[in-house]
């Protein structure tokens, strides 16, 4: 297997926005993401790096993937496991708590950094910061170079590695998906600490899930919690974008734009079950379909 080196890109003079919030539902992870990629956008926010954790533990979907046999989710209900849908493509991630995953989220405009108006590039510049970070924790993690993947994507995100992504001993360890729209840019994707084995075999009972990946638990023999994550996380993004991640807060324009994508679209069932949003909002059509994802 051949790996890509993680060097830092130079050049980077933006003023970066760091946000670490508290653990939310699904709804509001997702609104809250789709809010700071509108607020860049409208050149009203800053770009960000984003922690943060579900609360529930929560099935997020991809933009276009089906609702159907392959997760388990009556099993998920009885659980009390949440489910939405995300912005970005790609397949089903199992978000556990903040004891056992840590979510991050990059948005920027294409002009940002050097490379982020490629859409492999950025995924390629986020994912050395993502390795930058994990061997700060002492995980000898390597970014996997491009690569065209067979067959339609499975149903769990987890039992393959895309392009660029982040692996273990040729076992996946963070997963992500991206949403590009008008020069700016939404990646996120979940960094495992641990996992529930039984449980992810029972959610997604189609395949093993835990086959082709691993988490930061199994490889270093003891699970680093939440706050060291992040911490080793910060320092591999600022070595490799070249800046200081400013600690920041949610503006109040932001957290009114998160309130209402929470009640128009991402706790709507025609969202969750279908992509349809129907309530009016800045733009009322459906997102691009996103153009890759793990």
């Amino acid at each position: 297997m051949r790996y890509i080196p993680t060097t830092p890109v130079s050049g980077l003079m933006t003023a970066w926005r760091l946000l670490v919030t508290e653990p939310h539902d699904g709804a509001t992870n997702m609104a809250a993401d789709e809010a700071l990629l509108r607020s860049r956008l409208a050149g009203d926010g800053a770009p960000t790096v984003r922690f943060f954790a579900w609360d529930p533990p929560t099935i997020s979907l991809g933009y276009g993937q089906r609702v159907d046999a392959e997760i388990n989710l009556s099993l998920a209900t009885g659980f009390g496991i949440g489910l939405v849908r995300r912005p970005t493509g790609g397949s089903a991630v199992y978000h556990d708590s903040w004891e056992r995953e840590v979510t991050y989220s990059v948005v920027a405009s294409s002009d940002d950094h050097p490379g982020f108006d490629d859409l492999l590039e950025t995924y390629r510049i986020i994912g050395s910061a993502l390795v930058s970070g994990l061997r700060r924790l002492g995980v000898r993690a390597d970014l996997v170079p491009a690569r065209r993947l067979p067959g339609g994507p499975p149903a769990f995100c987890f039992a393959r590695t895309g392009s660029y992504e982040v692996e273990v001993d040729g076992k996946k360890i963070i997963g992500s998906a991206q949403r590009r729209q008008s020069g700016a840019f939404l990646q996120h994707g979940s960094i495992l600490l641990g996992a529930n084995a039984e449980r992810l075999r029972a959610l997604f009972p189609q395949d093993d899930p835990l086959g082709e990946m691993t988490t930061i638990e199994t490889v270093l023999d003891c699970r680093p919690s939440f706050r060291e994550t992040v911490e080793a996380m910060v320092s591999g993004f600022e070595a490799v974008f070249g800046t200081r991640l400013s600690p920041g807060e949610i503006s109040g324009k932001e957290r009114a734009l998160i309130e209402r994508l929470v009640l128009a679209k991402y706790a709507a069932p025609a969202w969750t079950e279908r992509g349809e949003v129907r309530l009016d909002l800045e733009e009322t059509s459906r997102p691009r379909t996103p153009a890759r994802s793990c």
